[in-house]
């Protein structure tokens, strides 16, 4: 895992117990308290899910729970932000999916 440990004006990360969760699948390790968005991107996950109607790749963005872009299912629960949520032991998290487009498929229909 890649993360910052000796920070300039934070200082040194203190040791912090690992916790696991799962995410599309595939077990990793997070930090005790630390979010969903940082324990993805520590892991080296980069997209967390695609838009809805186009089907590209959606990853982080502001940060702070403003943007929506980082959206995952928790626990079976949707539409959870990443930025937001601390990582509890043995949590399974899936990426979001692109939905089929129900305008296409009646165009379709018809």
């Amino acid at each position: 895992m890649a993360r910052i440990v000796d920070h300039p004006i934070l200082g040194k990360l203190e040791d912090r117990k690992a916790v696991a969760f799962m995410f599309d699948g595939d077990t990793y390790e997070a930090l005790e308290n630390e979010t969903i968005a940082a324990a993805l991107l520590a892991n080296g996950i980069r997209t967390l899910r695609v838009h809805e109607e186009s089907g590209t790749p959606r990853g982080f963005y502001c940060n702070i729970g403003h943007c929506m872009e980082c959206r995952v299912t928790v626990n079976e629960q949707a539409n959870i932000r990443a930025c937001l949520t601390v990582v509890e032991q043995d949590m399974v998290i899936e990426s979001g999916r692109q939905h089929p487009n129900i305008v296409k498929r009646m165009v379709e229909k018809l």
